[in-house]
């Protein structure tokens, strides 16, 4: 059975999805993504958005280590640093592409319905903790789970444990029901999971775990 990820590596995944989980952020690494290299003009076209705020939030992204800068003559360049930013947008197309029958995001690299990547950035906002990331982890890979296992899978605090788990209900990340005496918690489907799902399929195919 595949093991959870060590602190260290989902620190790192929470600290990256964390500064991905606005809007304008995505959009902008989805445009890289796609393009590839873009000066601030033409991204700023891209999202239709007024240059300033543009570069703002490119400064937030090289200051993470999400973006890289290039100068050429007298312009910069702006591409995506590392893969892990590029493998959650794979994942991100694979899930619109089930949900909405567009087969065609399955094998081709395309910008998403604008709208879409604006629910995604928020519903990553509502989710990009460590706790709760390692309680959906727990969820991802042991299934349904009461309050006891999932505590002593996550090593954490009862009453922190519990109030996420109330967090995470409420925002439709986890369902739960009553059996006897415990409550047992299930993750849902959506961005919450395949992004999971992403985090360690990246780290296991990473031959040097350090480069996460």
């Amino acid at each position: 059975m595949e093991q959870q990820l060590p602190p260290e590596i989902m620190k790192k995944a929470v600290k990256g999805i964390s500064y991905i989980a606005h809007p304008l952020r995505l959009r902008l690494l989805e445009y890289m993504d796609v393009n590839g290299a873009s000066s601030v003009s033409t991204l700023t076209k891209a999202v239709e958005e007024e240059q300033m705020i543009v570069s703002q939030s490119l400064k937030k992204l090289r200051d993470a280590n999400l973006v890289k800068t290039e100068r050429k003559g007298i312009f910069i360049y702006y591409n995506i640093y590392e893969e892990y930013p590029a493998s959650i947008f794979e994942c991100i197309r694979k899930l619109f592409a089930y949900m909405t029958d567009s087969f065609f995001y399955l094998t081709e690299k395309a910008l998403l319905p604008k709208d879409y990547t604006t629910m995604v950035a928020n519903r990553i906002k509502l989710f990009a903790n460590y706790d709760k990331m390692r309680i959906l982890e727990y969820l991802t890979l042991y299934g349904e789970s009461n309050v006891s296992d999932i505590i002593n899978g996550i090593g954490s605090e009862q009453m922190k444990v519990s109030q996420y788990l109330k967090r995470l209900k409420d925002d439709g990340f986890v369902t739960a029901r009553r059996d006897g005496r415990f409550i047992y918690y299930d993750i849902t489907q959506g961005v919450h999971k395949t992004a999971i799902q992403c985090i360690h399929k990246r780290y296991d195919n990473l031959k040097n775990k350090a480069e996460f």
